[in-house]
Protein backbone atom coordinates (compact mmCIF):
# COMPACT_ATOMS: atom_id res chain seq x y z
CA UNK A 1 0.00 0.00 0.00
CA UNK A 2 1.00 3.38 -0.60
CA UNK A 3 3.00 5.09 0.32
CA UNK A 4 5.59 1.72 0.88
CA UNK A 5 4.55 0.80 -2.47
CA UNK A 6 5.39 2.92 -4.98
CA UNK A 7 4.76 1.62 -8.46
CA UNK A 8 6.44 4.22 -10.25
CA UNK A 9 9.75 3.02 -8.80
CA UNK A 10 10.22 0.68 -11.49
CA UNK A 11 9.53 3.11 -14.08
CA UNK A 12 11.87 6.14 -13.33
CA UNK A 13 14.26 5.72 -16.02
CA UNK A 14 14.83 4.27 -19.30
CA UNK A 15 17.53 2.10 -17.52
CA UNK A 16 15.03 0.29 -15.19
CA UNK A 17 12.43 0.15 -17.30
CA UNK A 18 13.84 -2.03 -19.43
CA UNK A 19 15.41 -4.65 -17.04
CA UNK A 20 11.54 -4.86 -15.46
CA UNK A 21 10.21 -5.02 -19.01
CA UNK A 22 7.75 -8.12 -19.32
CA UNK A 23 7.47 -8.65 -23.11
CA UNK A 24 10.43 -8.12 -25.64
CA UNK A 25 10.18 -7.54 -29.42
CA UNK A 26 13.15 -9.65 -31.16
CA UNK A 27 14.61 -9.57 -34.54
CA UNK A 28 13.86 -13.64 -34.40
CA UNK A 29 10.10 -13.22 -33.85
CA UNK A 30 9.86 -11.37 -37.07
CA UNK A 31 8.67 -13.05 -40.13
CA UNK A 32 8.68 -10.91 -43.24
CA UNK A 33 6.20 -12.04 -45.98
CA UNK A 34 7.62 -11.34 -49.28
CA UNK A 35 5.75 -11.54 -53.11
CA UNK A 36 7.79 -12.45 -56.34
CA UNK A 37 5.97 -11.90 -59.33
CA UNK A 38 6.81 -13.67 -62.33
CA UNK A 39 6.55 -11.40 -65.00
CA UNK A 40 9.29 -8.65 -63.28
CA UNK A 41 12.39 -9.07 -64.57
CA UNK A 42 16.16 -8.35 -63.82
CA UNK A 43 16.58 -6.23 -60.72
CA UNK A 44 12.21 -5.05 -61.01
CA UNK A 45 10.21 -4.34 -58.38
CA UNK A 46 6.20 -3.05 -58.39
CA UNK A 47 5.35 -1.13 -56.07
CA UNK A 48 2.00 -2.32 -54.24
CA UNK A 49 -0.47 0.48 -53.69
CA UNK A 50 -2.26 0.07 -51.22
CA UNK A 51 0.87 -0.88 -49.04
CA UNK A 52 3.07 2.14 -48.34
CA UNK A 53 6.69 1.43 -49.02
CA UNK A 54 6.24 -2.54 -49.79
CA UNK A 55 6.71 -3.79 -53.10
CA UNK A 56 5.98 -6.96 -55.61
CA UNK A 57 9.59 -8.35 -56.65
CA UNK A 58 11.61 -10.00 -59.61
CA UNK A 59 12.97 -13.17 -58.84
CA UNK A 60 16.54 -11.36 -58.91
CA UNK A 61 15.21 -8.22 -56.74
CA UNK A 62 13.50 -10.37 -54.49
CA UNK A 63 16.31 -12.21 -53.52
CA UNK A 64 19.34 -9.82 -53.08
CA UNK A 65 16.31 -7.79 -50.77
CA UNK A 66 15.96 -10.85 -48.91
CA UNK A 67 19.51 -11.09 -48.74
CA UNK A 68 20.12 -7.30 -46.94
CA UNK A 69 17.22 -8.04 -44.65
CA UNK A 70 19.06 -11.40 -43.50
CA UNK A 71 22.35 -9.25 -43.13
CA UNK A 72 20.34 -7.03 -40.82
CA UNK A 73 19.32 -9.60 -38.80
CA UNK A 74 16.39 -11.72 -39.95
CA UNK A 75 15.76 -15.18 -39.34
CA UNK A 76 12.91 -16.16 -41.98
CA UNK A 77 10.48 -14.99 -44.47
CA UNK A 78 7.19 -16.49 -45.74
CA UNK A 79 7.15 -16.44 -49.59
CA UNK A 80 4.26 -15.79 -52.11
CA UNK A 81 3.92 -15.98 -55.93
CA UNK A 82 2.40 -14.47 -58.21
CA UNK A 83 2.35 -15.98 -61.30
CA UNK A 84 1.50 -14.95 -65.00
CA UNK A 85 -2.17 -13.73 -65.48
CA UNK A 86 -2.12 -16.63 -68.88
CA UNK A 87 -1.44 -19.30 -66.42
CA UNK A 88 -4.04 -19.00 -63.93
CA UNK A 89 -6.99 -21.64 -64.68
CA UNK A 90 -9.26 -23.47 -62.52
CA UNK A 91 -7.05 -25.43 -60.91
CA UNK A 92 -3.92 -23.64 -60.03
CA UNK A 93 -1.98 -25.44 -62.08
CA UNK A 94 0.83 -23.51 -61.94
CA UNK A 95 0.83 -23.41 -58.54
CA UNK A 96 2.43 -27.20 -58.42
CA UNK A 97 5.30 -26.46 -61.50
CA UNK A 98 8.66 -27.27 -60.35
CA UNK A 99 9.47 -24.41 -61.97
CA UNK A 100 6.68 -22.08 -60.96
CA UNK A 101 7.73 -18.56 -58.94
CA UNK A 102 7.71 -19.94 -55.38
CA UNK A 103 9.68 -22.50 -56.49
CA UNK A 104 12.38 -21.24 -58.17
CA UNK A 105 12.33 -18.30 -55.52
CA UNK A 106 12.94 -21.14 -52.83
CA UNK A 107 15.64 -22.61 -54.77
CA UNK A 108 17.33 -19.60 -55.10
CA UNK A 109 17.31 -18.33 -51.26
CA UNK A 110 18.50 -21.89 -50.39
CA UNK A 111 21.49 -21.54 -51.93
CA UNK A 112 22.03 -17.73 -51.64
CA UNK A 113 21.22 -17.33 -48.09
CA UNK A 114 20.92 -18.91 -44.18
CA UNK A 115 17.19 -17.53 -44.24
CA UNK A 116 14.40 -20.43 -42.43
CA UNK A 117 12.23 -20.37 -45.83
CA UNK A 118 8.31 -20.66 -45.30
CA UNK A 119 5.99 -20.97 -48.28
CA UNK A 120 2.06 -19.74 -48.58
CA UNK A 121 0.23 -23.42 -49.74
CA UNK A 122 -3.27 -21.48 -51.11
CA UNK A 123 -4.60 -21.50 -54.50
CA UNK A 124 -6.16 -18.02 -54.42
CA UNK A 125 -3.39 -16.13 -56.82
CA UNK A 126 -3.06 -19.00 -59.28
CA UNK A 127 -6.89 -19.29 -60.16
CA UNK A 128 -8.76 -17.32 -62.53
CA UNK A 129 -11.55 -17.13 -60.14
CA UNK A 130 -9.41 -16.56 -57.36
CA UNK A 131 -11.24 -18.83 -54.61
CA UNK A 132 -8.56 -21.47 -52.36
CA UNK A 133 -10.54 -24.25 -53.92
CA UNK A 134 -11.80 -26.36 -56.38
CA UNK A 135 -15.47 -24.34 -57.57
CA UNK A 136 -17.62 -26.41 -58.02
CA UNK A 137 -19.55 -26.06 -61.79
CA UNK A 138 -23.12 -26.72 -59.99
CA UNK A 139 -23.19 -23.90 -57.99
CA UNK A 140 -26.67 -23.54 -56.07
CA UNK A 141 -25.84 -21.34 -52.91
CA UNK A 142 -27.29 -18.18 -52.38
CA UNK A 143 -24.67 -15.84 -51.06
CA UNK A 144 -21.63 -17.45 -51.69
CA UNK A 145 -19.91 -20.43 -54.52
CA UNK A 146 -19.32 -23.82 -53.41
CA UNK A 147 -15.76 -24.66 -52.80
CA UNK A 148 -15.13 -28.20 -53.47
CA UNK A 149 -13.59 -29.45 -49.98
CA UNK A 150 -12.47 -32.94 -50.24
CA UNK A 151 -11.56 -32.52 -54.12
CA UNK A 152 -9.10 -29.89 -53.21
CA UNK A 153 -6.80 -31.54 -50.78
CA UNK A 154 -5.01 -33.22 -53.32
CA UNK A 155 -3.91 -30.41 -55.43
CA UNK A 156 -3.03 -28.75 -52.43
CA UNK A 157 -1.13 -31.59 -50.48
CA UNK A 158 0.87 -31.62 -54.35
CA UNK A 159 1.60 -27.61 -54.26
CA UNK A 160 3.34 -28.40 -50.55
CA UNK A 161 5.33 -31.37 -52.28
CA UNK A 162 6.22 -29.47 -54.95
CA UNK A 163 7.43 -26.73 -52.16
CA UNK A 164 8.90 -29.25 -50.21
CA UNK A 165 11.40 -30.76 -53.60
CA UNK A 166 12.55 -27.05 -54.22
CA UNK A 167 14.20 -27.35 -50.84
CA UNK A 168 11.41 -25.11 -48.59
CA UNK A 169 11.85 -25.70 -44.73
CA UNK A 170 8.11 -25.06 -43.60
CA UNK A 171 4.85 -25.14 -45.87
CA UNK A 172 1.84 -23.15 -44.56
CA UNK A 173 -1.02 -23.74 -45.75
CA UNK A 174 -3.68 -20.94 -45.61
CA UNK A 175 -6.88 -22.41 -47.35
CA UNK A 176 -8.91 -23.55 -44.74
CA UNK A 177 -9.86 -26.54 -46.26
CA UNK A 178 -11.03 -29.08 -43.75
CA UNK A 179 -8.43 -32.11 -43.56
CA UNK A 180 -5.65 -30.16 -45.18
CA UNK A 181 -2.96 -30.59 -42.62
CA UNK A 182 -3.80 -34.86 -42.77
CA UNK A 183 -3.17 -35.23 -45.78
CA UNK A 184 -0.21 -32.52 -46.84
CA UNK A 185 1.44 -34.23 -43.94
CA UNK A 186 0.67 -37.92 -45.12
CA UNK A 187 2.29 -36.84 -48.60
CA UNK A 188 5.40 -35.26 -47.27
CA UNK A 189 5.84 -38.11 -45.32
CA UNK A 190 5.46 -40.60 -48.12
CA UNK A 191 8.14 -38.80 -50.34
CA UNK A 192 10.85 -38.73 -47.30
CA UNK A 193 10.22 -35.00 -46.29
CA UNK A 194 9.75 -36.09 -42.83
CA UNK A 195 11.44 -32.98 -41.67
CA UNK A 196 9.71 -30.47 -43.12
CA UNK A 197 7.50 -28.85 -40.91
CA UNK A 198 3.88 -27.64 -41.50
CA UNK A 199 2.71 -24.18 -40.30
CA UNK A 200 -0.52 -24.53 -40.71
CA UNK A 201 -2.67 -21.34 -40.72
CA UNK A 202 -5.25 -23.09 -38.67
CA UNK A 203 -7.25 -19.75 -37.26
CA UNK A 204 -7.91 -17.99 -40.16
CA UNK A 205 -11.19 -15.29 -40.37
CA UNK A 206 -12.85 -13.94 -43.04
CA UNK A 207 -11.46 -10.68 -42.53
CA UNK A 208 -11.87 -7.03 -44.10
CA UNK A 209 -8.36 -6.66 -43.17
CA UNK A 210 -7.00 -8.72 -46.69
CA UNK A 211 -8.17 -6.20 -48.78
CA UNK A 212 -4.58 -4.55 -49.45
CA UNK A 213 -3.51 -8.52 -49.41
CA UNK A 214 -5.58 -9.23 -52.44
CA UNK A 215 -3.97 -6.57 -54.14
CA UNK A 216 -0.62 -7.09 -53.67
CA UNK A 217 -1.27 -10.87 -54.37
CA UNK A 218 -3.47 -9.79 -57.10
CA UNK A 219 -5.79 -12.44 -55.71
CA UNK A 220 -8.96 -10.86 -55.45
CA UNK A 221 -11.71 -13.22 -55.82
CA UNK A 222 -14.34 -12.95 -59.11
CA UNK A 223 -17.88 -13.92 -57.57
CA UNK A 224 -18.64 -14.79 -54.22
CA UNK A 225 -16.61 -14.12 -50.90
CA UNK A 226 -14.91 -17.06 -48.57
CA UNK A 227 -16.92 -17.36 -45.79
CA UNK A 228 -17.87 -20.99 -46.79
CA UNK A 229 -13.97 -21.45 -45.95
CA UNK A 230 -12.43 -18.57 -43.52
CA UNK A 231 -13.86 -18.35 -39.71
CA UNK A 232 -16.82 -16.24 -38.83
CA UNK A 233 -15.12 -13.17 -37.36
CA UNK A 234 -18.29 -13.02 -34.07
CA UNK A 235 -16.96 -16.62 -33.23
CA UNK A 236 -13.95 -17.75 -31.04
CA UNK A 237 -14.97 -21.29 -30.04
CA UNK A 238 -14.41 -22.63 -32.84
CA UNK A 239 -10.55 -21.93 -33.21
CA UNK A 240 -10.30 -24.15 -30.44
CA UNK A 241 -11.56 -26.62 -32.62
CA UNK A 242 -9.60 -25.95 -35.53
CA UNK A 243 -6.79 -25.73 -33.23
CA UNK A 244 -7.49 -29.27 -31.86
CA UNK A 245 -8.06 -30.72 -35.30
CA UNK A 246 -4.94 -29.38 -36.86
CA UNK A 247 -2.71 -30.61 -34.15
CA UNK A 248 -4.37 -34.16 -34.64
CA UNK A 249 -3.62 -33.92 -38.09
CA UNK A 250 0.02 -32.89 -37.53
CA UNK A 251 0.82 -29.32 -37.58
CA UNK A 252 4.06 -28.27 -36.11
CA UNK A 253 2.67 -24.42 -35.89
CA UNK A 254 -0.38 -22.94 -35.28
CA UNK A 255 -1.46 -19.53 -36.78
CA UNK A 256 -4.27 -16.84 -35.85
CA UNK A 257 -5.19 -14.58 -38.56
CA UNK A 258 -5.41 -11.22 -38.48
CA UNK A 259 -3.43 -10.29 -35.37
CA UNK A 260 -4.41 -6.79 -34.17
CA UNK A 261 -8.33 -7.09 -34.31
CA UNK A 262 -8.23 -10.77 -32.89
CA UNK A 263 -5.93 -10.42 -29.56
CA UNK A 264 -7.99 -12.57 -28.01
CA UNK A 265 -8.40 -15.24 -29.98
CA UNK A 266 -4.25 -15.50 -29.64
CA UNK A 267 -4.64 -15.57 -25.83
CA UNK A 268 -6.92 -17.93 -26.20
CA UNK A 269 -4.75 -20.55 -28.18
CA UNK A 270 -1.96 -19.59 -26.36
CA UNK A 271 -3.57 -20.37 -23.10
CA UNK A 272 -4.66 -24.33 -25.12
CA UNK A 273 -2.38 -25.32 -26.93
CA UNK A 274 2.11 -25.72 -26.65
CA UNK A 275 2.71 -25.33 -30.20
CA UNK A 276 4.75 -22.44 -31.44
CA UNK A 277 2.01 -19.62 -32.04
CA UNK A 278 2.37 -17.60 -34.89
CA UNK A 279 -0.17 -14.62 -35.42
CA UNK A 280 -0.28 -12.47 -38.94
CA UNK A 281 -0.28 -9.04 -38.51
CA UNK A 282 -2.12 -8.45 -42.18
CA UNK A 283 -1.73 -6.24 -44.64
CA UNK A 284 -5.03 -4.16 -43.36
CA UNK A 285 -3.38 -3.58 -39.89
CA UNK A 286 -0.05 -2.67 -42.10
CA UNK A 287 -2.10 -0.36 -44.22
CA UNK A 288 -3.97 1.54 -41.94
CA UNK A 289 -1.22 2.36 -39.43
CA UNK A 290 1.12 3.34 -41.74
CA UNK A 291 -1.85 5.61 -43.15
CA UNK A 292 -2.33 7.33 -40.00
CA UNK A 293 1.67 7.64 -39.67
CA UNK A 294 2.27 9.65 -43.21
CA UNK A 295 -1.35 11.65 -41.66
CA UNK A 296 0.75 12.64 -38.75
CA UNK A 297 -2.15 10.63 -36.31
CA UNK A 298 0.67 8.85 -34.91
CA UNK A 299 4.29 8.59 -34.45
CA UNK A 300 6.12 5.53 -35.22
CA UNK A 301 6.11 4.38 -31.95
CA UNK A 302 2.60 3.01 -32.72
CA UNK A 303 4.09 0.14 -34.69
CA UNK A 304 6.33 -1.27 -32.05
CA UNK A 305 3.21 -0.69 -29.72
CA UNK A 306 1.20 -2.49 -32.08
CA UNK A 307 3.92 -5.51 -32.00
CA UNK A 308 4.71 -5.55 -28.54
CA UNK A 309 0.19 -5.85 -28.01
CA UNK A 310 0.58 -9.25 -30.25
CA UNK A 311 3.52 -10.99 -28.76
CA UNK A 312 1.73 -9.38 -25.11
CA UNK A 313 -1.15 -11.39 -26.43
CA UNK A 314 1.06 -14.86 -26.45
CA UNK A 315 2.68 -14.84 -29.82
CA UNK A 316 5.93 -16.64 -30.69
CA UNK A 317 6.41 -15.14 -34.08
CA UNK A 318 4.91 -12.57 -36.43
CA UNK A 319 4.05 -12.17 -39.90
CA UNK A 320 4.50 -8.52 -40.25
CA UNK A 321 5.27 -6.40 -43.31
CA UNK A 322 6.29 -3.91 -40.41
CA UNK A 323 10.01 -5.88 -40.32
CA UNK A 324 11.83 -4.06 -43.06
CA UNK A 325 10.95 -0.82 -41.14
CA UNK A 326 11.91 -1.95 -37.80
CA UNK A 327 14.64 -4.79 -38.03
CA UNK A 328 17.46 -1.77 -37.31
CA UNK A 329 15.75 -0.74 -33.95
CA UNK A 330 15.49 -4.34 -31.69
Amino acid sequence: MFPITRMRRLRKNSKIREIVCEVKLNKEDLIYPIFFKENLKGMEKEEIKTMPKEYRYSLDAGVEFAKKLESRGLKSIIIFGIPNEDLKDEIATSSRLSDGIVQKAIRRLKSETNLVLISDVCWCQYTAHGHCGLVSENNDYDDNLEILNDESLDYLSQMALSHAEAGVDIVAPSDMMDGRIGVIREVLDDNNFKDVSIMSYSVKYASSFYEPFRDAACSSFSNGNRKSYQMDVANSKEAIRECEEDVFEGTDFLMVKPALTFLDIIKLVSDNFNLPLVAYNVSGEYSMIMAAIASGYLTEDAIFESLLSIKRAGADLIITNFTAHIIDKL
